[in-house]
């Protein structure tokens, strides 16, 4: 059962990346992303409760803006 509701969460969030995923692949801190997004800054994101995810294809676009 378990391995089921993971499998779905990867579903659902295959096109999502996380705020410490992004950091990672960007070389920043998470505290960079952080004050970008209060600041009005950086890729466009969600909150899912606490968690903070980023749509990769947007991601991309912002890269390349």
């Amino acid at each position: 059962m378990e391995q089921a509701e993971n499998a779905n969460r990867q579903g659902a969030l295959a096109e999502w990346i996380t705020r410490d995923d992004l950091a990672k692949q960007l070389a920043l801190t998470t505290d960079t992303l952080a004050r970008w997004a209060t600041q009005g800054n950086g890729p466009a994101r969600i909150k899912v409760g606490r968690r903070v995810f980023y749509r990769k294809s947007t991601v991309q676009k912002w890269l390349k803006s």
